[in-house]
């Protein structure tokens, strides 16, 4: 009888250590986790708060070589609730599946920050061939397009 109750103790020790290092690793994959949704949450929080409407006409003349030095122009506005950067190093601009450098963001309006309700004018230097083209803008996350034929 000592015999069976003192395998009994082993294994009931044995299983007790086995269950505490399973918790012990389980907290930290759960700390781990909850981590990584808080961050997930912050980032989708602010992706949810940047919105743009480009809000140029595609018919327009005045979207291509309006200027007559090959400038693309778009108006877009901040239909979003929080503020957004508005330099041309913090907006992704693609025209026909290119990356684009060469952008100017200018507010109008005489903001000094790109804000709620505010348009900005961004001229994109790049020649164009007669045909249909599309106008791939990234700010904070959001994407919009816009297509127009030169």
């Amino acid at each position: 009888m000592a015999g069976v109750s003192a395998s009994h103790l082993i294994i009931f020790i044995a299983s007790m250590m086995v269950a505490a290092s399973v918790v012990g690793v389980f907290t930290d994959s759960v700390g781990q986790l909850s981590n990584a949704i808080e961050d997930q949450g912050v980032d989708v929080s602010s992706d949810v708060r940047s919105d743009i409407e480009i809000i140029s006409d595609s018919g327009s003349s005045a979207v291509y070589n309006s200027s007559g030095n090959d400038n693309i122009t778009l108006h877009v506005k901040n239909t979003g609730s929080s503020t957004l950067p508005a330099r041309g190093d913090q907006i992704d601009v693609l025209v026909d599946g290119m990356y684009q450098t060469d952008v100017t963001v200018t507010l109008l309006g005489g903001a000094d920050t790109w804000q709620q309700g505010e348009v900005v004018r961004i001229a994109i230097s790049r020649q164009l061939n007669p045909g249909d083209h599309r106008v791939k803008l990234i700010v904070n996350g959001d994407e919009e397009v816009f297509e127009f034929r030169t």
